[in-house]
């Protein structure tokens, strides 16, 4: 068998869209599960859209999400280069090696001509002004004009591409491990240029010849290319390959979260989500975008959710880590239909990662951001803080945020709250409780718990009356984690601190 070399080949045109990085997942999986190759190639053959910095992005991405290539610029291989640009002398023999064989021409038209062609078959009512099988031949190209002219021309340096010839009445039949077998006649085709006038490939050809030297077995991307897959058929029967033809899968689209269209960089805006894996800084507002890694996210959640844009395993697991998710995977389970973007199922990935996270290590992820807030925390205090918050939160950063009454003093009291439950003789319930808990040693959870229990059976009151109190006492909210609990990880005398604090304030609620 031959071994599986798969390949993700983005262009460094600015960000890198989640969508890539879920192309880039499937790719990676798909190498992972049959002992293949995983290729990071960068195809910068469009340097007019070259933005700078885009490729380190493009890097820094994958390995933020564990997705590290076998292959590629920094990691080097037997088949570099892996950036386009530093391959393109190897182009030019290919592109010549069509003309020779009658599969590809030369063409001289220049832009003004060719919209003037243009402009005149829509006025003509042409529904289409690509430039096929029914233009070429009132064009200038090799086809059309007298080769003698096309030698002096060629032998003259004049400016000219290369286009792939299409001839009409065939039928091209593309079987793809997504979609099955997909049918397209020549006719609906134009003709590709395959090599610009100033030398570099288009997509079509670089993309093709780089498959091929790099013995690429499955091509695995986006369905937005499945149009321009009967071109590449095409080539590789052109150049003679057709017998070593990847197989090919085009995967969904990612939609915008209310499912209309495709999502997009401006729908990160509109529905104030993320649709990026790390923040990118353009040299506009409108070009800046946060990213995953900046709202918070762990890198696994995010991979865990993208793998489930598309696809499942076919049970009602959900929690994948990219080992797990390595002997599960298969083409064959990718949908052929969009799948919409939940960001709300994202935080919901994001929660369960937090929630699973040992509290040691999320304590060590912490102290820096809580010396930051001029907290001086131990690690293992730290650690038991993170134990009680992180049911509560989606992000880790929320432990401390929302977690803040553990480090300083309430700021705001839950006033609703405090309305519906301060009654006449609150005070001295909440007295009363207080000199038994603060009183009670050792002081952990449990023994509190039971000591409470004694006093308000004694007393004739109910936990309703009470705890909902101290818990706006000790958090400030009813959202805080269970009293009990937090007394213990507070200790006795920073307990005594904010319920005698909070005391002297609910007071104050008889005298207005």
């Amino acid at each position: 068998m031959v071994p599986v070399r798969v390949r993700f080949a983005p262009s460094p045109t600015g960000a890198l869209h989640i969508g890539g990085i879920r192309t880039a997942l499937y790719n990676y999986l798909f190498a992972r599960q049959h002992g293949g190759t995983f290729i990071l190639r960068i195809e910068d053959t469009d340097q007019n859209r070259y933005v700078p910095g885009a490729e380190a992005y493009i890097l820094e991405a994958l390995q933020w999400c564990g997705l590290t290539p076998d292959e590629g610029p920094g990691s080097g291989g037997p088949y570099g280069p892996y950036r386009q640009s530093e391959r393109k002398s190897r182009y030019r023999e290919y592109a010549l090696r069509l003309v020779e064989a009658g599969k590809a021409y030369y063409a001289f038209d220049t832009e003004a001509e060719l919209e003037e062609k243009r402009e005149k078959l829509r006025q003509a009512g042409w529904a289409s002004s690509q430039y096929d099988h029914r233009l070429r031949m009132d064009m200038r190209n090799s086809l059309s004009m007298d080769p003698e002219d096309v030698r002096q021309r060629l032998d003259a340096g004049e400016p000219h591409v290369i286009r792939l010839k299409v001839d009409p009445g065939e039928e091209i039949l593309i079987r793809d491990a997504i979609r099955g077998e997909v049918t397209v006649r020549t006719e609906e085709l134009d003709d590709k240029v395959l090599l610009k006038a100033d030398g570099m490939p288009t997509y079509h050809l670089a993309n093709i010849v780089d498959d091929r030297l790099m013995e690429i077995t499955h091509v695995i991307r986006g369905e937005e290319w499945l149009p321009s897959t009967a071109h590449h058929v095409l080539l590789y029967r052109g150049l003679g390959w057709e017998d070593r033809m990847p197989e090919f899968a085009h995967l969904p689209l990612i939609l915008r979260p209310d499912g209309k269209g495709k999502l997009s960089k401006r729908d990160g805006a509109r529905f104030g989500m993320p649709v990026f894996p790390l923040a990118w800084k353009g040299d506009t507002d409108e070009n800046s975008f946060t990213g995953f890694r900046e709202e918070g996210f762990d890198p696994r959640a995010v991979v865990n959710f993208l793998a489930f844009l598309g696809w499942n395993p076919g049970t009602e697991q959900e929690i994948y880590s990219l080992e797990a998710m390595t002997p599960e995977f298969s083409l064959e389970r990718i949908h052929k239909s969009g799948a919409r973007f939940d960001y709300d199922k994202a935080r919901w990935y994001n929660q369960q990662y937090l929630m699973a996270t040992p509290d040691e290590e999320l304590a060590t992820l912490l102290l820096p951001e809580a010396a930051s807030r001029g907290w001086k925390p131990d690690k293992e205090w730290l650690a038991k803080v993170c134990g009680l918050m992180k049911e509560r939160v989606t992000f880790a950063r929320d432990i401390l945020r929302k977690g803040y009454y553990f480090f300083e003093p309430v700021k705001d009291y839950d006033q609703a709250t405090l309305a519906r439950k301060w009654q006449p003789d609150s005070a001295s319930l909440f007295e009363g409780l207080m000199e038994v808990l603060l009183n009670t040693r050792p002081f952990v959870a449990a023994g509190l718990e039971s000591k409470a229990k004694a006093w308000w059976e004694a007393a004739g009151a109910g936990p309703g009356a009470i705890l909902p109190l101290y818990r706006i006492a000790l958090a400030g909210t009813m959202k805080g984690p269970a009293v009990f609990e937090m007394l213990e990880v507070l200790g006795p005398d920073l307990s005594r601190e904010r319920l005698v604090r909070a005391l002297e304030i609910f007071r104050q609620r008889e005298k207005s």
